[in-house]
């Protein structure tokens, strides 16, 4: 578990480069609050302050890089001596597939995998919801989900993210512990046609795992689950978040009809495990 002092200096370090370079960083800090696993963050300090972090963000198989520097302290070597200490953890976990992700405009990032062996892989828009007017919801019930919905969770994950089925059962087992996160199935007539993922946070609740069973898709379920979930979560007073594929022009629109508007760009480069 990260302790108090790693979370602080994380999170001024992340200000100083958004603000600085005018990006927004994903940090998955709903992942970082709830970390079991302490091989999987890099630090560098200087004068009891953090000047550089990178973090693995394992999904199955798959693992996702991501850090910072701090302006000022780039083209000094930090971040590469923290991703060689990255590699080893990497290596030692079996992760079989490696992405760095980086706000699309951060030149910073670009410059430093220029001289890397990455290929871009694909890009997410981050969005926010704006208000906007919410229908009322009819003919769709959303429902906590439950030990006895694993095997729908994970076989539509599959099916829906072109996960393998091994991939999918792993990342379910790991979310499971996350104390913040609720987990909602999409019913119509009792039946299970969806799912969708809800973690809540101080300042943002962020949805993730919004998935239909293809032969329900068109209809206006999803349309309906998502303005329940947003209405749900506007009491908070939080930012309500998502990320979606720039290329996946069906969900993009779903999102801006219902309100989400595009902020940053993150793009995904994959790292030949062979070289990592």
């Amino acid at each position: 578990m990260l302790s108090s002092k790693q979370l602080e200096g994380i999170r001024h370090l992340q200000n100083q480069c958004e603000q600085d370079d005018k990006i927004e960083l994903k940090l998955n800090w709903e992942m970082l609050r709830e970390r079991q696993d302490g091989s999987l963050d890099f630090f560098m300090w200087e004068d009891d302050e953090l000047i550089a972090y990178l973090a693995l963000y394992g999904f199955g198989s798959t693992v996702e890089v991501c850090g910072m520097v701090k302006p000022g302290e780039r083209r000094k070597g930090h971040f590469t001596a923290l991703w060689m200490q990255a590699q080893q953890a990497i290596q030692s976990k079996r992760f079989n597939k490696v992405l760095f992700n980086a706000p699309g405009t951060s030149e910073s990032a670009k410059g430093w995998m220029a001289v890397r062996p990455c290929a871009y892989s694909f890009s997410e828009f981050h969005m926010h919801w704006k208000q906007n007017e919410l229908a009322e919801t009819v003919g769709v019930q959303l429902r906590q989900s439950t030990l006895e919905d694993k095997e729908f969770e994970t076989a539509l994950d599959a099916e829906a993210f072109s996960l393998s089925i091994e991939d999918a059962v792993s990342y379910y087992d790991e979310r499971l512990s996350r104390e913040r996160e609720s987990r909602y199935i999409i019913e119509v007539d009792d039946t299970p046609v969806g799912k969708i993922r809800v973690m809540r946070n101080q300042e943002e609740s962020y949805l993730s795992g919004f998935a239909v069973l293809a032969e329900y898709r068109g209809k206006g379920y999803g349309n309906q689950a998502l303005q329940w979930i947003v209405k749900q979560e506007l009491p908070t007073g939080n930012i309500i978040k998502l990320d979606v594929e720039t290329q996946n022009d069906h969900a993009l629109k779903l999102y801006e009809r219902i309100g989400f508007v595009q902020q940053e760009r993150q793009d995904y480069y994959e790292v030949p495990i062979a070289q990592s």
